[in-house]
């Protein structure tokens, strides 16, 4: 192929890794900021140029053939490797500058970093944020992520992270709710009332997991539940229970302004709820050989805002054994 040809086509060979990526046309011309015909175009002059077909096309789904899979898989490392080695030039610029784009859950979000990040924006005004609000776990590199905000218990190997802090799951309801029913002294009295929870699997059976917080060598206590209101939001699950619903379980940072204005009361505050959240609050990254300016300076924001919840205050204990995720 010509070289005036080959790098006419560079801008269309992006198209087609953006195109696999997002699994769409449109979601694809969203990504690149263009319209999804010119999406549509770059790649029908592409596959002209090669003379081989690249994606299969019907009226609601878009699916890479074998030479167009073969061909993303191939060069998108190098086009990663560009777009980052632009960036770490970019933000170490006088200013820092730059856009960043960024994914974190949506609770997170609205309960700290929507609060949070106008004074980030205000400090670096030439960083430009675009912040995705969702619970599904991207793949980061492949979706363009220079860094996300995850709740979890690991991390992986092949990612760059910064633990932001330390959180931990709470039983918590309102003081009208704990007025009206009856007293709770013991996990198995879970069963005479109204539970709050955070479906984690679709069609399995719910259980909720204790050891006393003076004696974690003793065998987990484990109730099984029957909700009466499940949602995959805690900062949902926490107004439910501030609406005198029931019992929730979520993890400390969703019931944390609940608990210091009163409209939320710690329940088996003597017992410790095993797994089924996260550990720690992390800002993540694919791995790269730098890290740019501005998402180091995203870091020590994030961290320092975390670092003012005083979450770990909220209930003080030691570390569970590895065994915690029964």
């Amino acid at each position: 192929m010509e070289r005036n040809k080959t790098e006419r086509l560079w801008t269309h060979l992006h198209s087609l890794i953006i195109l696999s990526q997002q699994g769409s046309f449109t979601a694809a011309a969203k990504r690149l900021n263009i319209s999804k015909a010119t999406v549509s175009l770059r790649i029908t002059e592409l596959e002209k140029s090669l003379g081989v077909k690249l994606v299969h096309r019907t009226t609601r789904s878009i699916q890479l053939t074998d030479a167009g899979q073969q061909l993303v898989k191939q060069t998108q490392g190098a086009y990663q490797h560009i777009n980052s080695e632009l960036k770490n030039i970019e933000s170490h610029a006088h200013h820092p500058r730059g856009l960043l784009r960024v994914t974190a859950p949506v609770a997170l979000t609205q309960q700290y970093l929507i609060p949070a990040l106008p004074d980030f924006l205000r400090r670096y005004p030439e960083i430009h944020i675009e912040l995705e609000a969702e619970d599904r776990i991207h793949s980061l590199s492949s979706e363009g992520f220079d860094l996300a905000v995850r709740h979890t218990k690991e991390v992986s190997d092949t990612l760059v992270a910064w633990q932001l802090t330390e959180t931990y799951p709470l039983l918590v309801a309102s003081p009208t709710y704990l007025k009206q029913h009856a007293a709770i002294e013991h996990p198995s009295d879970l069963h005479q009332h109204d539970l709050l929870h955070y479906p984690r699997q679709k069609n399995t059976s719910s259980r909720w997991s204790f050891v006393p917080l003076d004696d974690h060598d003793q065998e987990p206590v484990s109730i099984p539940i029957q909700p009466r209101f499940a949602i995959n939001n805690s900062q949902m699950l926490a107004e439910m229970a501030k609406a005198d619903l029931g019992i929730a379980l979520v993890p400390d940072f969703s019931a944390q302004s609940g608990l210091k204005q009163g409209s939320l009361r710690p329940v088996l505050p003597h017992w410790q709820v095993l797994g089924h959240f996260g550990t720690a609050i992390y800002a993540v990254r694919p791995y790269a050989a730098r890290t740019p300016q501005s998402v180091h300076l995203l870091v020590q924001f994030l961290r320092q805002l975390f670092s003012e919840q005083g979450f770990a205050q909220i209930r003080k204990k030691p570390p569970l054994p590895d065994s915690a995720d029964h």
